[in-house]
C-alpha cells in the first residue's frame, strides 16, 4: 500500500477492551443517572419491564448491525450500509441525520457539565464550563485513536464501578439491612405503593421515549468498525454482551433503587444514586456521584465528537460534505471533521445559555427521533443485505441475526410504535415535527445540489462494468 493511500485511511488503533468499554460507556450516560428519575415517575416499578424489553430490541438491532459490520468493517458503518443496500439517498440522509442527532445530544451534555460544575463552583457561569468541556473534548479527539480509546476506557470504567458499587451496597441493604440498623429492607417497595404498575401499562408506554434515549449511543460500536484491530472478534464480543450489560446496569441498578425507596420518592429528594450512598453513611456521597455524572456527560460528549467526525469523513468520501472533512491528520484522525463538529457544538454553548429549561426536554426527544431513524435504517439495510445473499453465502456468514427475519421485523415494529407514542405525548410531540422537517431539508439539499444526478451516473457506470 502506498504512503498516499495510507494517509487517507483511518488508523486501526482500537483494542477489544476499548470497543467493549466504549459501547458500555455510550449506553450508560445521563439517561440512566438523570433520565431514569422522570421515567420512574411515569411508570413506577413497571419501568423495569420497559428497560428489559427495550434492551432486548436494542440487542436485535445491534446483532443486525454486527452481521454487516463483521463482514464489511468500514468507517461510517450504517451510513455506508444504507448507501449500499437502500440507495445513495438513504446513505446521505442517514449520515447527516446521525451527525445532527449527536450534535443535538452533545449540546445537552455540555450544558449538563455546566450544571454539574455549579455544585463545586456556584459563582462561575455555566457557559464557561460548557465551553471548557467542549475545547478539552475536541482536543482529546485530535489524539491518535488509541489515546482516544484509552480515555474513553477510563471514563466508562468510572461509571461502571460506581453502578456496580451501588448495586452491591443496595443488595446489602435489601438482604442484610446494611445502613438500616441491621433490618433488611426486602423488596416489598416494588409492589406496596400502588402495585408493580401503579400507572398501568400506559405509564410504562409513555416512559419508552426516555428509555430509548438512554440507549442512544449503543450503535457507536458500528461507527468504530473502521478503526478496530480485529473486527470479527472485537465487534462480536462487544455486541453479544450488550443485552446482559443492559440488564445488569439498567435493570439491576433501578431494581435496587426501587426496592430500597418507594418509587414516588425517587427524584424528589435528589439523585437516587446519591440517596443510596448517603444511606450507607459514605461521607461526601453527593460530591462523589456528582463527579461520576460529570464523567458520564464528558464521556458522552467525547463519543459524540468522535462519531460525528467519522460520519463527516464518510460523507466527504462520497462528495456529500466538503472535501476538507475527508482529510486525515498524521495521527490518523479526521481533524477538520472534528473541528467542524466542535464548531457546531459552539452554537450549543450559546443556545443553551439563552434558552429556557423546557428546550432541554425537546432536545432529548429530537435526539431520540434521530436515533430511531438510525436504528430503523440499520434493520432495513440488514433485511436488504440478506436478500443479496444466496443460501451458500447465508450459511457462510460469520455472525448471524438470531431468528431472522422475525426479529428484524419485530424490532422495526417496536421502533414505529415508539414514534407513535412520541406523537401521542404532548411533551415529546415537537420531535415528530422537527425530526421529519430536518429529513425533508436534507432531501431538498440532495436534489438542489444535484447529488442524485451524480449517483445515477455512478450506478449506470457500475452496471456497465458488471
Amino acid at each position: 500500500m502506498s504512503k498516499g493511500t495510507q494517509d487517507k485511511e483511518l488508523h486501526r488503533g482500537l483494542e477489544e477492551r476499548h470497543i467493549t468499554l466504549m459501547s458500555l460507556g455510550a449506553a450508560i450516560g445521563v439517561g440512566l443517572f438523570l433520565g431514569s428519575a422522570s421515567a420512574i415517575k411515569m411508570a413506577g416499578p413497571g419501568i423495569l419491564v420497559g428497560y428489559a424489553f427495550s434492551g432486548l430490541i436494542m440487542f436485535f438491532i445491534m446483532r443486525a448491525l454486527g452481521e454487516m459490520a463483521i463482514q464489511k468493517p468500514v468507517a461510517g458503518s450504517f451510513s455506508k450500509y444504507a448507501r449500499d443496500y437502500l440507495g445513495p439517498l438513504a446513505g446521505y440522509i442517514t449520515g447527516w441525520n446521525y451527525w445532527f442527532l449527536w450534535v443535538v445530544t452533545c449540546m445537552a451534555e455540555i450544558t449538563a457539565i455546566g450544571i454539574y460544575m455549579e455544585y463545586w463552583f456556584p459563582s462561575v457561569p455555566r457557559w464557561v464550563w460548557a465551553l471548557a468541556a467542549l475545547v478539552i473534548m475536541a482536543g482529546v479527539n485530535f489524539l491518535a485513536v488509541k489515546a482516544y480509546g484509552e480515555l474513553e476506557f477510563w471514563f466508562a470504567l468510572i461509571k461502571i464501578v460506581t453502578i456496580i458499587a451501588m448495586i452491591l451496597i443496595g443488595a446489602g441493604m435489601i438482604i442484610f439491612g446494611l445502613g438500616n440498623g441491621g433490618m433488611a429492607t426486602g423488596i416489598k417497595n416494588l409492589w406496596e405503593h400502588g402495585g408493580f404498575f401503579p400507572n398501568g401499562i400506559k405509564g410504562v408506554l409513555l416512559s419508552l421515549q426516555m428509555v430509548m434515549f438512554a440507549y442512544l449511543g449503543i450503535e457507536m460500536i458500528g461507527v468504530t468498525a473502521g478503526e478496530v484491530k480485529n473486527p470479527q472478534k472485537s465487534l462480536a464480543r462487544a455486541i453479544d454482551t450488550v443485552f446482559w450489560r443492559i440488564l445488569l446496569f439498567y435493570v439491576g441498578a433501578l431494581f435496587v433503587i426501587m426496592a430500597i425507596y418507594p418509587w414516588e420518592e425517587i427524584g424528589t429528594k435528589g439523585s437516587p444514586f446519591v440517596l443510596t450512598f448517603e444511606k450507607i453513611g459514605i461521607p461526601g456521597a453527593a460530591g462523589i456521584i456528582n463527579f461520576v455524572v460529570l464523567t458520564a456527560a464528558l464521556s458522552s460528549c467525547n463519543s459524540g465528537i468522535f462519531s460525528t467526525a467519522r460520519m463527516l469523513f464518510n460523507l466527504a468520501e462520497h462528495g456529500e460534505a466538503p472535501k476538507n472533512f475527508g482529510q486525515i491528520t498524521k495521527s490518523g484522525v479526521p481533524g477538520i471533521a472534528v473541528l467542524a463538529s466542535a464548531a457546531a457544538l459552539l452554537i450549543g454553548v450559546v443556545l443553551n445559555y439563552i434558552v429556557p429549561a423546557k428546550v432541554f426536554t425537546w432536545v432529548t426527544s429530537i435526539a431520540t427521533f434521530g436515533a430511531i431513524w438510525t436504528w430503523g435504517v440499520i434493520l432495513l439495510s440488514q433485511i436488504r443485505y440478506r436478500k443479496t445473499l444466496d443460501m451458500r453465502e447465508v450459511k457462510a456468514l460469520k455472525y448471524k441475526m438470531p431468528l431472522f427475519p422475525f426479529t428484524s421485523y419485530l424490532a422495526l415494529a417496536f421502533l414505529a410504535f415508539v414514534i407513535g407514542l412520541m406523537a401521542y405525548n404532548s411533551d415529546t410531540r415537537i420531535a415528530i415535527v422537527i425530526g421529519p422537517l430536518f429529513l425533508v431539508f436534507l432531501v431538498a439539499v440532495y436534489y438542489i445540489k444535484g447529488f442524485h444526478k451524480r449517483d445515477n451516473i455512478k450506478t449506470t457506470v457500475k452496471k456497465r462494468i458488471i
